[in-house]
């Protein structure tokens, strides 16, 4: 069980309570850290898994531990993201958004709810469902979409204090990375709906044989 690919993903869902607590902290430092520790998180990710194959240590216990810990570092994320939006909207305003519309987050996550139960039924009647193209694709997306969120949360945080906002550099980052944050967020929506739909039609002989 203690392989390192094994190691990684438990310290993943160790680091959640941190990632998910820091960003409440007031001040742009506490988001720098929690950004710092989510890409520390998304890279064990995408790396755990090629341990795993290039050392020979693929294991039944690895491939249930490591969606549990991807769900919850999305929780971990999305929650305060959507708090603080919500309640100070005026400091982390979004472009278009406002502020993270509590639809999208139940969205994002219900994906997940859904693609977990959908495997876990298609496992039942012998057929394992892998990560495809789209789903990878929009795993990407939405790490970037969290990871410039909590960026955005430590810029607008220090934007006054080092008075960024009376530079021509800070008056243009701040719409650049406002306007960001905006459109990965609606690529990540579309991508977390055309996956899961993509899902349905490759595995829709499930449905019209679920005897199988």
């Amino acid at each position: 069980m203690w392989t390192l690919p094994n190691i990684l993903t438990f310290a993943r869902i160790a680091i959640t309570p941190v990632v998910a607590l820091l960003p409440f902290i007031g001040g742009y430092w506490p988001k720098v850290l929690t950004l710092v520790i989510f890409v520390a998180a998304a890279v064990t990710d995408v790396i755990d898994g090629h341990l795993a194959r290039s050392r020979n240590e693929v294991s039944d216990f690895g491939k249930v531990l490591d969606p549990i810990a991807d769900k919850l570092l999305l929780l971990a994320t999305l929650g305060p993201i959507y708090w603080i939006s919500q309640q100070r909207h005026d400091l982390y305003d979004i472009p278009v958004w406002g502020s993270i519309p509590l639809w999208v987050c139940v969205l994002l996550v219900g994906r997940e709810v859904a693609m977990t139960a959908l495997r876990q039924w298609a496992k039942r009647q012998g057929v394992i469902i892998p990560a495809a193209g789209p789903g990878k694709l929009k795993t990407v997306l939405q790490n970037i979409f969290i990871g410039a969120t909590i960026a955005w949360f430590a810029f607008r945080n220090a934007w006054k204090p080092l008075g960024w906002y009376s530079s021509p550099f800070g008056k243009f980052w701040n719409q650049f990375h406002g306007g960001f944050v905006a459109v990965t967020l609606l690529i990540a929506l579309f991508l977390t709906i055309y996956s899961f739909v993509i899902y349905l039609y490759r595995y829709r002989s499930l449905f019209s044989h679920p005897s199988r």
